[in-house]
């Protein structure tokens, strides 16, 4: 019996609205490289992955301009107008290359700050899974629930002991999250990320503790962040 391979998607069709720039979030820059390709080289520079699809809005005019677009191990496909949608069109664009239980790895091309140690400890936790799971930090910070209203008053604390935010990547098999997606899109279940369609399905995946410096560069304030982690990693 064959090993299952590792495949990586990398959702790029998105345009950033909240980061108020003239240009998708993907392509601001990091100590003068856009923020995709620091994350593509930090994820494929592991030697784990048999290849990687990289959904691109079809409007896109930077990807050229990019490292990763001279980069064999990388192709591109078209992305949709929701995430779902463009991990969805990916996993299709590599339905020939991949075999069932292959594992399909989903990581938000606006975290440049994973951590190997993290993306090694997830392959290791998951490999013998038959479903797969996330990377996730505990939530650290007191949780307030608001009142309704114009101006938002406390309602009550909320009990954070088995809260936990998401983080990517996010590892599943291939057929299973293919089948996933598809279902909570028919029955317009709300898909914010992998994690939410498995557990709509029934598969229940796995937190695997990471790093919280793992952020997700939204608005403009995080990008000085990112590079303060990124100096450090």
């Amino acid at each position: 019996m064959t090993s299952p391979k590792y495949w990586l998607i990398v959702p790029a069709a998105g345009i950033g609205q909240r980061m108020k720039a003239e240009y998708p979030k993907q392509y601001l820059r990091i100590n003068n490289r856009f923020i995709l390709d620091i994350t593509l080289s930090r994820l494929m520079d592991s030697g784990l992955f048999a290849g990687c699809m990289v959904p691109l809005n079809a409007d896109d005019q930077w990807w050229p301009e990019s490292d990763a677009s001279s980069d064999d191990r990388i192709q591109t496909c078209s992305g949709g107008t929701e995430r779902v949608d463009s991990v969805l069109s990916a996993l299709y664009a590599l339905n020939e290359q991949v075999a069932a239980d292959d594992w399909v790895l989903v990581h938000d091309a606006a975290r440049p700050c994973v951590h190997s140690a993290d993306l090694a400890n997830l392959v290791s936790t998951l490999s013998d899974h038959s479903v797969g799971g996330l990377l996730a930090a505990p939530v650290a910070d007191t949780l307030k629930k608001a009142r309704p209203g114009s101006e938002a008053t406390v309602s009550e604390t909320v009990d954070r002991s088995q809260l936990w935010r998401a983080l990517t990547p996010q590892m599943f098999r291939y057929s299973l999250l293919v089948n996933a997606l598809e279902t909570a899109l028919k029955e317009g279940v709300p898909v914010t990320d992998e994690s939410s369609a498995m557990e709509f399905s029934g598969n229940m995946p796995v937190l695997v503790e990471g790093r919280p410096d793992n952020i997700k560069i939204t608005v403009p304030a995080d990008l000085d962040l990112a590079g303060f982690i990124l100096g450090r990693l």
